[in-house]
């Protein structure tokens, strides 16, 4: 079963523009953050959420741009030492940013905590930082203001800042009982993070934990935020699939991953939507997934 392939806008400048063509491609989810197009995202998606009410929406809590930080320092919810951070997962500010991302958006069908692992506190105090968000969304999950939240992350699973198993306990602890609503996981899947598919095919690793536990997958930076485009020459995408571009050769690797539920792309126009979207219809094999990842860890 291959991933669905949906909207990430981490680096999408017209986030509307992209959003349209997306969405008027059958995009089940859009992914987004308050910070994202230097914290105009959500506003460049309010008009046309609306015109495509059944659309998933995924945002994000924790990081903040100057301006923000600067709106919460004002409404005393950031000291200024916090707001120079950039970045906080404190109960009071989960709470007042996803209120601002509700009333911009209108909806959130999931909200993660953002890259928790970047304060780089020891894990004891980490956990307690996640544990005080997981309560906070908690509370807007149960109150059935968003759908439910997850943690969206770049290297704490890789770092073991925290590990999946340890992230339902958490949530099960903020919840008070095994009745939760950590519902998502997001991390980078792509063949230059590529760890990650090596653990699946052999039914290990962080995305079988998520799935054991019932969280929804997304992969994120199946491109690697483009650098990974200079990386796929001709023939490697050959070995993978002749006739795919270079940018839909490296989503194919991405969207097969066992396990995965969601590969996010910031693709903004229809043709290069229409290009990812029909190498995914014919995901690869395992067998075929491990002969890409074994040729490239012999190189």
């Amino acid at each position: 079963m291959t991933a669905v392939l949906s909207l990430g806008t981490y680096r999408v400048r017209a986030v509307g523009q992209a959003a349209r063509t997306a969405l008027a491609a059958g995009s089940p989810w859009v992914d987004t953050a308050p910070n994202y197009a230097h914290g105009y995202a959500h506003e460049g998606l309010r008009q046309v959420l609306r015109t495509y009410p059944t659309v998933r929406v995924a945002t994000k809590t924790g990081f903040f741009t100057d301006k923000q930080g600067h709106a919460a320092q004002a409404e005393n919810v950031l000291s200024r030492e916090e707001a120079a951070r950039g970045h906080s997962l404190t109960p009071h500010f989960v709470r007042w940013q996803t209120e601002r991302s509700l009333a911009v958006l209108g909806r959130a069908d999931m909200v993660f905590v953002h890259n928790p692992e970047h304060h780089g506190h020891d894990r004891a105090a980490l956990h307690g930082r996640m544990r005080e968000a997981f309560a906070a969304l908690e509370e807007y999950t149960q109150a059935g203001r968003i759908g439910g939240y997850g943690v969206a992350t770049w290297s704490g699973l890789t770092s073991e800042a925290f590990t999946v198993p340890e992230l339902l306990a958490l949530a099960r602890q903020a919840a008070g009982s095994a009745e939760h609503h950590l519902t998502g996981l997001q991390m980078p899947v792509s063949l230059i993070m590529d760890d990650l598919i090596r653990q699946a095919l052999d039914g290990v690793g962080p995305l079988m934990d998520a799935k054991d536990g019932g969280l929804i997958t997304f992969g994120s930076a199946p491109l690697h935020g483009g650098e990974l485009l200079s990386a796929m020459t001709p023939e490697l995408v050959d070995f993978i699939r002749p006739g795919l571009s270079p940018a839909a050769a490296a989503l194919l690797v991405a969207g097969s991953c066992p396990g995965l539920d969601v590969v996010l792309t910031s693709a903004s126009t229809r043709d290069h939507w229409d290009d990812a979207a029909k190498a995914l219809a014919a995901p690869l094999t395992a067998g075929e997934l491990r002969k890409v990842t074994d040729e490239l860890s012999s190189e």
